[in-house]
């Protein structure tokens, strides 16, 4: 893996750590719209979806 798909990897796993954060937050304060581990198991789905094909290249 080179270092540009390494660095591209690190970011994507900070901004997508710091947003499904700020959503699982968000709906830890407001329970009644869903499930806050519902919402961090699908952020970190999607995150997964994201980075493993940079990976695998």
């Amino acid at each position: 893996m080179s270092t540009l798909a390494l660095l591209v990897v690190l970011l994507l796993a900070l901004i997508g750590g710091i947003i499904f954060g700020g959503l699982v937050y968000l709906a830890h304060r407001h329970p009644s719209c869903c499930e806050p581990l519902l919402v961090g198991l699908t952020g970190v789905a999607v995150l997964v979806a994201l980075v493993t094909p940079i990976v695998t290249r």
